[in-house]
């Protein structure tokens, strides 16, 4: 009953509002994204042994499937250099709390990555209103194109970054008299920040549409400098991965098709506005002077 409620009171007509009545909608959307991050996170907190031993704590074993294809991958060419995370990490606990915190801290994040498709929709139903006819169509799956650049961005960086990163971090030592000891804290922050951070930046195609349709980008703009994106996008590849080449090739080559795609997007976004431009003027023209008559 709650639920329904929360969506009818969604469902209001697009007529003309007040100030006042905009905030309202905005919170019911607000509510609603909430709500499904919430419920989201309770799932996520009753499964913990899924999300803990199937999910967070799998990149860092040798059974991995990352770890199993990199040291197939490696026999292949003779080379024992590919096979990672050979050995066992423990990871250790050092606060009374600190096991309880991390649940919920993971139930969190989860919720966030689970919802957002939730949390794009409502925002786009609130924005939508704003958009003309032919705007609000050409932008129609926005959202799932959205969607689907974050989770392949996170999965990117969960089933490629995450585990190269754990084997290079894990294995680093500045001497053999120092032991790592990982605090389950760390590792998860590692995790969590790589797939996060992977995700957003996979929405580069999904923000260079947006900046075209509001001006502040073209696609002659992002071609004139481009040798400035990459590197931007090698910078960026180098402080998402741990400090060596390959990781951070493996961050950069997706990013810079991901830039060639935008310009592609822009390209066509700057297309339709112009066509809406050109049928503007001739629907103008076409009209009757009735000055003369």
């Amino acid at each position: 009953m709650l639920m329904a409620m929360f969506w009818e009171k969604g469902k209001k007509g697009e007529n003309e509002m007040s100030f006042l009545e905009h905030l309202e909608e905005l919170r019911w959307h607000i509510i609603r994204s909430i709500l499904a991050i919430v419920i989201l996170m309770v799932v996520a907190f009753i499964f913990k042994n899924i999300i803990f031993d199937k999910v967070i704590l799998a990149p860092k074993n040798p059974d991995f499937i990352t770890a199993r294809l990199l040291c197939r991958l490696g026999e292949y060419l003779n080379t024992t250099a590919l096979c990672i995370n050979t050995q066992q990490m423990n990871l250790i606990n050092i606060k009374m709390s600190g096991q309880l915190t991390t649940h919920i801290t993971v139930s969190l994040v989860a919720g966030l990555i689970l919802a957002f498709p939730v949390v794009l929709w409502e925002f786009w139903q609130f924005f939508k209103p704003a958009l003309k006819v032919n705007e609000a169509r050409y932008a129609r799956g926005a959202v799932f194109a959205a969607s689907m650049l974050f989770f392949f961005g996170v999965s990117f960086g969960y089933f490629l970054l995450a585990p190269l990163s754990i084997h290079f971090l894990s294995a680093y030592e500045i001497s053999s008299d120092v032991v790592n000891q990982i605090n389950i804290r760390s590792y998860i922050g590692t995790l969590t920040s790589i797939c996060l951070a992977t995700g957003v930046v996979f929405e580069l195609p999904i923000i260079a549409f947006f900046l075209t349709k509001i001006g502040l980008i073209t696609p002659t703009f992002m071609r004139k400098y481009r040798k400035h994106a990459i590197v931007v996008i090698f910078v960026m590849a180098a402080i998402i991965t741990p400090p060596d080449i390959f990781s951070q090739t493996l961050v950069a080559i997706p990013l810079l098709i991901l830039y060639e795609v935008s310009i592609f997007i822009s390209a066509r976004v700057m297309k339709q506005k112009d066509m809406d431009s050109e049928a503007f003027m001739k629907d103008g023209d076409s009209q009757p002077d009735t000055a003369t008559s």
